[in-house]
């Protein structure tokens, strides 16, 4: 394939993710190899309906189905191609790190079932395939045809780099050399983009593969189209009878927002309408403007960014706080027990926080990388690598779960699979492309966002260069960086100062580096010197347990805390404190002790303080039901509260659990 030729070429040499990245970490490395050893097979297995336990996924039977290799009806919802893609993908990503033959027979298997599916115009989806076949590019606002495309297009760039093999993509490039027969601003064409967004950034993947600068511009096209006036998705609903897929009888009003496209993506600047379609589509917007040097764009990503982070993101990472649409809501408004926090939502935000990290090294991008990583995308997978949230809580109470509508989509525990099952394969595709979040590159400047054990080859300062990194994060706040280099070489090394270690230290071969905040740089110190192969840089992140308070605008938070050690927020379960969690008062003076979590797996470590428990005094006590209310204020007992980290929360059984709790003076 041809270089590439980016249309600024300023820009894009600017900043880049390092490739070749490596993990070698005592905590992530287990990941990675549950993904590889237990995730990818079992999932191959569930989209094969062949997973005990599991609702059946008709995803593989739906292209047999479609190339003429079996019989029957379509399975499942109308994106059902996705879970096929990002499964593929997830494959793609193990294989750069471990090659597996028998994986890759099963892949390629299943790459030739995808073209036997595709149509001789190019056009590949099973649904239109199967079920409506006269009914192509009709419904853009709910059929998720452009989406499943993205998917399948971000699976082939990811198994051509992992394998060199190029079906899948020459496949991907058929299908687009289709839509671009469909979609453009030529006369004849649609002027329309796809309802959930995805598309956009997988073509960006697809340009920075192949360099084909048409791809760059479709993505483009997709993102400039979005909101303008006329407003296509509008128009195209009422060419259907103001009707839905999902909803087939007649509405009166189609929610714009919903899709974020109430206006055009440059004005905007709350987010607004279903969270991932919205951060998918951020991300995208970020990557365009940095390749195409487009300051509006870049303008209005950090708007929104301010928005979702600063006004409408939860503790552990998670955005989404309604069920209804999967959606934002208004700022501050984040409910803890009926949240929604999608676990797709938080990746799509890590993938939003790394491009923002390649607009502009900042430190507060990668804190939010971090926090969502460690705490809502890890806490959304059991520790056996087969059960999933998709809702990822903050409280939990499992008979309101059970016995409460409005709470029906919050589980208790975690789920073997899903109708809809987007999340699981999320999480496989980046747990096994971890390290291309671990470093950024501008210029001479190797900027470090994750304190993630790895290996790094990269030219620097003119020298081939390599750097080992070691860390014992989230236990321990000790991180070194090796430097082997073929030549002396003089380039920086940009350290994140953590926003929950604001007094780390730094050494360079055992020579403290004195430095004060206004010596950070957007919250990084920058090493910049002559590096020598030999040289070693130390990192001391302090690893306290403190109390985190919210904004008093957030209702649901008011006189609570939660708790946070390091990059991992903690939760309360009522295996360790008993029932209810809700009647435990944590002092704002709390003194926190740590110990081994036993029961807990990975060297996990529990924190304890002392706290108060309600407990309501009645002077019926002796009648089978006391009085529900009375004027006798609860009595406070003194009781010792244990908390464990969030992403380990449920697995040990079914039980209350909270992570705000409310606090005492």
């Amino acid at each position: 394939m041809s270089p590439i030729p980016n249309p600024s070429e300023r820009a894009a040499s600017a900043a880049a993710v390092p490739a070749g990245v490596t993990l070698s970490d005592p905590f992530w490395s287990d990941y990675t190899e549950r993904v590889q050893n237990v995730v990818i097979p079992y999932q191959y297995e569930a989209l094969h309906d062949r997973a005990p336990g599991a609702e059946p996924s008709g995803a593989v039977r739906n292209f047999r189905i479609a190339a003429g290799q079996a019989e029957g009806a379509f399975v499942g919802w109308v994106f059902q191609d996705s879970d096929v893609a990002k499964w593929l993908e997830a494959v793609g990503y193990s294989l750069q790190i471990r090659r597996d033959a028998e994986l890759e027979r099963r892949a390629d298997e299943l790459i030739d079932l995808i073209g036997a599916a595709q149509q001789p115009d190019g056009y590949l989806n099973t649904y239109f395939t199967i079920k409506e076949p006269g009914k192509r590019w009709t419904n853009l606002t709910d059929c998720h045809e452009l989406y499943c495309a993205g998917h399948m297009i971000e699976a082939a760039v990811a198994y051509y780099e992992a394998t060199g093999k190029d079906k899948l993509l020459r496949i991907m490039q058929r299908m687009i050399d289709h839509v671009e027969t469909v979609f453009g601003p030529e006369e004849g064409k649609l002027r329309g983009y796809d309802g959930h967004q995805e598309i956009e950034l997988a073509l960006v993947k697809l340009y920075k593969l192949t360099g084909e600068e048409r791809y760059l511009k479709l993505a483009a096209f997709f993102i400039n189209e979005r909101g303008r006036e006329p407003n296509f998705l509008r128009e195209e609903w009422k060419s259907r009878g103001r009707r839905g897929h999902f909803e087939p009888n007649v509405r009166q009003n189609l929610d714009l927002s919903y899709f974020q496209a109430h206006k055009p993506v440059r004005e905007q600047s709350e987010a607004v309408g279903h969270a991932v379609r919205a951060v998918y589509m951020y991300t995208a917007m970020a990557d365009l403007a940095r390749l195409t040097d487009d300051e509006q764009l870049r303008q209005a990503c950090i708007r929104l960014w301010h928005n979702v982070t600063r006004t409408q993101m939860y503790v552990i990472g998670g955005i989404g706080s309604t069920h209804h649409g999967e959606a934002f809501t208004f700022d501050y408004d984040l409910p803890n027990d009926t949240v929604y926090a999608e676990t797709c939502a938080a990746i799509g935000l890590i993938f939003f926080a790394q491009r923002m990290l390649l607009l502009e090294p900042k430190s507060e991008y990668a804190d939010v990388m971090e926090r969502a990583l460690y705490n809502n995308v890890l806490g959304s997978m059991a520790q056996d690598g087969k059960h999933y949230f998709y809702v990822n809580p903050l409280e939990v109470w499992p008979q309101a779960c059970a016995h409460n509508p409005g709470k029906h989509h919050v589980k208790s525990e975690r789920q073997a699979w899903f109708g809809c099952a987007c999340c699981p394969p999320n999480v496989a595709r980046l747990l096994t492309s971890l390290g291309r979040y671990i470093y950024t590159q501008h210029g001479d400047t190797l900027y470090t966002n994750l304190y993630i054990g790895s290996e790094l080859s990269a030219e620097l300062g003119g020298a081939q260069v390599r750097i080992k990194q070691q860390a014992a994060l989230p236990w321990s706040g000790d991180v070194s960086f090796e430097i082997a280099a073929d030549r002396a070489g003089e380039f920086a090394l940009g350290l994140r100062v953590p926003s929950w270690s604001p007094d780390m230290t730094a050494a360079v071969n055992g020579e403290p580096v004195s430095f004060s905040r206004e010596d950070l740089e957007h919250g990084y110190l920058i090493l910049r010197r002559e590096w020598a192969d030999g040289d070693v840089v130390t990192v001391s992140l302090r690893m306290s347990t403190v109390l985190v308070y919210a904004d008093a605008r957030v209702r649901a938070d008011a006189h609570k805390a939660a708790i946070q050690r390091g990059p991992l927020v903690y939760c309360a379960e009522s295996i360790d404190n008993g029932e209810p969690i809700s009647s435990l008062r944590l002092p704002q003076t709390a003194v926190f002790s740590e110990r081994g979590a036993d029961d807990l797996p990975g060297g996990a470590i529990a924190v304890e303080t002392q706290a108060l428990r309600s407990v309501t005094v009645s002077p019926d006590a002796g009648e089978e039901k006391a009085a529900l209310y009375g004027t006798v204020p609860p009595r406070l007992e003194p009781v010792r509260l244990t908390a464990v980290p969030y992403y380990l929360w449920g697995n040990r059984g079914t039980g209350e659990m909270a992570v705000w709790l409310t606090t005492s003076d």
